[in-house]
């Protein structure tokens, strides 16, 4: 098993190259209206919420489970992620949308850590379809539909991808993945999860 130290480097590490965070909630997207040559029935909207803390992930595909708790930036801009001490928690980050509201929100965990299974440690196994619930503190559970699942080399992260604006309330999931670099320390990819609101 590593040493304790060597999962921090590799917290570390994803914290540089995977989480170009985002500072700003995304902008709220209307609905392009439909030309008045078009007579069909204009699509339905998609539903919004308003903001409201989530506090706590469920995805039964894979069996994780945890409370949330949030997350905000390093002093180098950089993206916090939850106490390596304590893999199983995960958390989401504070500066972006909440689930439910217009754009992407996103919640990080660890693939390990402290020597054991970090809460995400199966995450690489979610496929297109596998539910994702996030219950929010105002008492309401959304589901959320995983539509793409990515591996990617730390060095291509694609920030914008994750991070960047969307016309709907959508769901990230980021941990670390891929093969281990036992001479830097750190995995050599992340696993980033999209998912829509169902």
């Amino acid at each position: 098993m590593r040493p304790v130290r060597t999962t921090v480097v590799v917290v570390l590490v994803f914290l540089s190259t995977a989480c170009g965070a985002r500072t700003e909630a995304p902008p709220v997207v209307s609905s392009p209206a439909v030309p008045p040559s078009v007579t069909s029935e204009a699509p339905e909207p998609v539903p919004v919420m308003t903001r409201s803390e989530p506090v706590s992930v469920r995805i039964p595909r894979i069996g994780a489970s945890s409370g949330l708790i949030p997350l905000g930036l390093n002093p180098d801009q950089t993206i916090q992620v939850p106490p390596v001490s304590t893999p199983m928690q995960a958390g989401w980050y504070a500066n972006g949308p909440t689930p439910g509201e217009v754009g992407p929100a996103v919640i990080l965990g660890h693939v390990d850590g402290n020597h054991q299974k970090g809460v995400f440690y199966r995450l690489h196994e979610l496929a297109e379809g596998d539910e994702v619930f996030v219950t929010r503190a105002d008492g309401g559970e959304l589901t959320f539909v995983v539509t793409k699942v990515d591996q990617v080399a730390k060095d291509m992260f694609p920030t914008e991808t994750v991070y960047g604006d969307t016309e709907a309330p959508e769901l990230r999931l980021i941990t670390c993945g891929g093969a281990f670099d036992r001479v830097a320390h750190r995995y050599l990819d992340n696993i980033i999860v999209y998912a829509s609101l169902a």
